[in-house]
């Protein structure tokens, strides 16, 4: 059975990315409901620090080490993690953008599942290489205010950039951004930019 990815990163289940993210998938399961959606809620799921026998996992494999049995079974938790990436057909990303980029939660999960031998390799003549296939991903990014016309005009998005090279750099070139903002402020722009980015929406899930 395909599958569906949905990364949920906000901790509000009425934020704006969730909304979207809910626009979207009720038109993907119409037009593909023999699809199965992984709903993995970074909020909710277990999430491991990056310390300990996983940051020792991680330098045993780049120094070509063999793992004692601690550090194999935390670099256990991230492989469950990164499978569950690798083994979606698409990929759906909801986040908030907080303080110009990604939550904190959303950082952790790339952190853990972005491991040498996992998601990439390094090779002397070639340097890094990605060990995912690509396939076609979206990610949904509201934002209090807008980075074109609204009160953040001309400073920096850093989640987009973040986001398109991080998972560029695991294989996952194929990925379209949907802004969502302004999210507050004066309500008639806020529902303007909600109306069309859940157009937009519904358009891309039909075709997803």
């Amino acid at each position: 059975m395909p599958k569906l990815l949905h990364l949920s990163c906000s901790p509000r289940a009425d934020s704006e990315s969730a909304a979207g993210a809910r626009v979207f998938l009720d038109r993907f399961r119409e037009m593909r409901p023999d699809w199965e959606i992984d709903a993995m809620n970074l909020w909710r799921e277990p999430l491991p620090e990056f310390e300990g026998y996983l940051l020792e996992a991680k330098y045993a494999r780049i120094g070509g080490k063999t793992f004692t049995n601690s550090q194999h079974d935390a670099f256990a938790v991230a492989e469950r993690l990164a499978l569950r990436l690798s083994l979606a057909d698409r990929v759906l990303i909801s986040t908030p953008m907080w303080n110009f980029s990604i939550p904190y939660k959303l950082k952790q999960w790339l952190d853990v599942i972005i491991q040498p031998g996992l998601t990439f390799r390094f090779d002397p003549a070639q340097g890094y290489l990605p060990l995912l296939k690509d396939r076609p991903t979206v990610a949904i990014i509201a934002s209090g205010s807008d980075f074109v016309t609204g009160m953040n005009r001309g400073r920096i998005d850093m989640a987009t950039p973040y986001l398109r090279e991080v998972l560029r750099f695991i294989g996952i070139s194929d990925v379209r951004f949907v802004p969502i903002g302004p999210t507050t402020g004066p309500m008639e722009p806020i529902h303007a930019a909600r109306d069309a980015a859940h157009r937009r929406l519904a358009e891309m899930a039909a075709r997803f």
